[in-house]
């Protein structure tokens, strides 16, 4: 059994996606995380690991060939070379009990496209587990005041090109008939905190102890919705 998590709790990234995978058939996107999958291995963060250790069976998804590459070497199976936006390519036909998106959607050029490709691999119980960098993060807005230069030093990744709130992530999920049945903040991570400024820290804690959603992400657990949602002529 997993662990209980409530919605709109402040929770533990990892803890979470670990509880829903465990014992069950799981496909993780963005497997790779390339080009730090090295580092991430190194420093014992590379997520398909951690799945890798509680999951029943296990298959993974990536766009760089690179990062497949250095997976295969170590002995990891059931990896594809995928465009998370031209999932249709891809030579799988099966379903599975979960499917991890973590931290990929915020990099997608179009991710209506990928919403709409994933459902292949879903039937109604699949748990589809979303987790992106939370619009409204209290420590990313301290950051970037402290940085200044006029907005343009901004504390985001380099391959972003967009944030997602709760109001955001939900309404996009709607438009491409996935129920949101889960809904979460997730704090500062336990692997990341070593390497912030103590100030960094301290300033984290004291703004998600007054409001959780103020936390550094967000995650949304889906699933296939049965009743259409009138799009009002947006697409992706």
């Amino acid at each position: 059994m997993g662990l209980a998590f409530k919605d709109f709790e402040r929770v533990q990234r990892l803890e979470v996606i670990e509880s829903i995978a465990s014992g069950q058939s799981v496909l993780h996107l963005g497997c790779t995380n390339y080009p730090y999958t090295k580092e991430a291995i190194e420093s014992d963060m590379l997520l398909h690991d951690s799945l890798q250790e509680v999951s029943g069976e296990l298959y993974g998804f990536d766009q760089d060939r690179r990062g497949i590459e250095i997976l295969e070497k170590r002995g990891t199976k059931n990896l594809y070379e995928a465009g998370l936006e031209r999932l249709e390519e891809v030579d799988l036909d099966r379903k599975f009990d979960v499917i991890v998106a973590g931290e990929i959607i915020e990099h997608l050029n179009n991710p209506g496209l990928f919403l709409e490709g994933i459902k292949r691999f879903m039937n109604p119980e699949t748990k589809l587990v979303i987790t992106t960098v939370n619009a409204y993060c209290a420590m990313r807005f301290f950051v970037y005041w402290l940085r200044g230069k006029q907005g343009s030093n901004e504390p985001v990744h380099p391959d972003h090109v967009a944030y997602y709130s709760y109001r955001t992530l939900s309404l996009l999920l709607q438009r491409h008939r996935l129920k949101r049945t889960r809904f979460m903040f997730y704090d500062l991570g336990v692997e990341h905190r070593p390497h912030n400024r103590w100030y960094m820290n301290m300033f984290n804690d004291l703004a998600v102890r007054l409001s959780p959603q103020l936390s550094d992400g967000i995650i949304a657990v889906c699933q296939l919705e049965d009743e259409p949602f009138e799009t009002r002529g947006v697409v992706g």
